[in-house]
């Protein structure tokens, strides 16, 4: 089990080797280099994009005080998305847009809502109207005196 990450790893590195070479075997080594570029290009763009409309549809949420767990769900897919568009290949481009897709963050949106609690701070939190009565005393007899002309030297 702890091989895993290195399986998966190695398996994506042989993918996004294969397809280099067969994308540039078709299409040439510099016109290769210029795609993979630009598909990081355009990806980190709509991540930014889709980004700023997400983040403004999570604030009006907040401010309605409706639950933006659908948003968060979709900010988390967004960062995966920008993570694998930044790595340089075309399979890990190819699922970084595939993030991207509505249908997709809808459908892993209903796969992880069931699994996500969201609470937000103040009086709606689990601990509202939990109170702890104690009782304290100030003993003022331990207190340190503190000399200010010391400090001027």
């Amino acid at each position: 089990m702890r091989w895993l990450p290195f399986l998966v790893l190695f398996i994506l590195a042989w993918i996004e080797i294969t397809l280099f070479i067969q994308v540039a075997h078709v299409l040439g080594v510099l016109l290769t280099l210029i795609l993979v570029i630009a598909t990081s290009s355009i990806g980190i763009s709509l991540v930014r994009n889709q980004g700023m409309k997400n983040f403004m549809l999570m604030q009006e949420k907040l401010a309605a005080g409706e639950s933006p767990a659908v948003e968060m769900v979709k900010s988390v897919s967004l960062i995966i998305a920008g993570f694998l568009l930044l790595l340089p290949g075309f399979f890990t481009d190819f699922l970084g847009l595939l993030l991207l897709l509505p249908p997709v963050q809808k459908h892993l949106t209903l796969r992880l809502m069931p699994h996500l609690r969201v609470w937000r701070g103040g009086a709606n939190g689990p601990d509202s109207g939990y109170t702890v009565d104690g009782e304290f005393e100030r003993k003022d007899t331990e207190r340190l005196d503190h000399d200010d002309r010391q400090d001027r030297r």
